[in-house]
């Protein structure tokens, strides 16, 4: 059991964040928000996935016009990603985001001043964060470029700023593209402060590169009880960083929710064609919540043998497969009707069942 750090808890609109609350998944839009119905569409794919809370750039002022519509249509909460015009965080704010995210690297303190106060009177929470590429130059001078240490302290800065106006409703990010100063910077401040952190490496490139640099990085930080909202930030669909952020936490026994699937890499005696199966399975089962472990085996020998700890599966070979519970033999099956067998077994399984 991984012994989590013990942070105070906040609130972004109906999701609590830090404390004992379990950690939550986020992503971000790549839609202008102005493109109001391009912008549902997506949000409404990540809710689809399990994303538990959702943050759009506000780059302009005819994004706050859509923050309004754009949240009585989604189910999850909105934060309004800001950056250089502090007024900006403020109208989203007034126009009812449930968050929003602030970088002390392009907002200064006068700024930063407005929007805690405007953020108190609305009950809102925000997100102070630090980014490797926009630090204030006195502390890239300071420590010869942006280290583990300059970031942290431009975020402990910012973290005494607002405390001494009374404001404690915010998480931390502290945010690099290095995977080893995410990491350093990370535990470093996780000495100092118990703000719950919102975990990320930024910048993390197309889906393969992202999915490694954020096990790595946020693997590790889990692992040692670091961490209470994590992103992982992918050059492509947005769906595809919660599908990655959830087999991070599955893999390291921090999240029960959705399929498991658990599928043999294949080799010279594989008989049917594996990858496609498991593609049409995956894509079956992609909106499915509840906790399962399903497997998908390409071979019919061993298949249930390998995999009797799932609860549900299938093994193929030379044109048919078997179904299997808990590594028992159920029935056989034509090869061309493995998927959608296990599918509607999958479904019919968690329709009994009580999680």
């Amino acid at each position: 059991m991984i012994s989590r750090r013990k942070t105070r808890q906040i609130c972004v609109g109906n999701v609590n964040i830090g404390g004992d609350a379990p950690i939550v998944v986020q992503s971000m839009t790549t839609t202008h928000p102005k493109d109001i119905e391009a912008t549902i569409n997506q949000i409404r794919s990540l809710e689809d996935v399990g994303c538990e809370i959702v943050r759009i750039a506000i780059p302009d002022e005819s994004a706050i016009k859509a923050i309004s519509v754009i949240k009585k249509e989604i189910k999850i909460p909105l934060i309004a990603d800001i950056h250089f015009d502090y007024r900006l965080a403020i109208d989203a704010i007034k126009a009812g985001a449930d968050g929003t995210r602030i970088n002390p690297g392009n907002i200064g303190k006068r700024g930063i001043k407005a929007i805690v106060e405007v953020a108190k009177d609305y009950n809102v929470a925000l997100r102070i964060g630090i980014n490797s590429g926009s630090l204030e130059k006195v502390f890239l001078k300071k420590y010869g470029g942006p280290r583990p240490e300059a970031m942290v302290e431009s975020a402990l800065k910012a973290i005494h700023f607002v405390e001494k106006l009374n404001f404690y409703n915010f998480k931390i990010s502290l945010k690099s593209s290095s995977v080893l100063d995410t990491i350093s910077a990370y535990h470093l401040l996780s000495k100092e402060v118990d703000y719950p952190f919102h975990l990320g490496v930024t910048e993390a490139g197309p889906p393969l590169r992202s999915a490694v640099k954020s096990a790595i990085a946020l693997g590790t930080l889990l692992q040692e009880g670091i961490g209470d909202t994590i992103r992982v930030s992918v050059t492509g669909d947005p769906s595809i960083e919660i599908k990655i952020a959830y087999e991070i936490l599955r893999s390291l026994g921090l999240c029960k929710m959705g399929i498991d699937l658990i599928s043999c890499p294949t080799c010279g005696r594989c008989q049917i064609n594996l990858i496609k199966l498991v593609e049409e399975i995956e894509d079956g089962l992609k909106t499915i919540k509840a906790p399962l472990k399903v497997a998908v085996m390409g071979c019919i020998v061993n298949g249930p043998g390998e995999a009797k700890e799932a609860d549900i599966g299938i093994a193929g070979g030379k044109g048919v497969g078997i179904l299997f519970k808990k590594g028992k033999v159920i029935k056989k099956i034509k090869e061309g009707q493995l998927a959608k067998v296990l599918i509607e077994e999958v479904k019919k399984e968690i329709a009994h069942a009580i999680f």
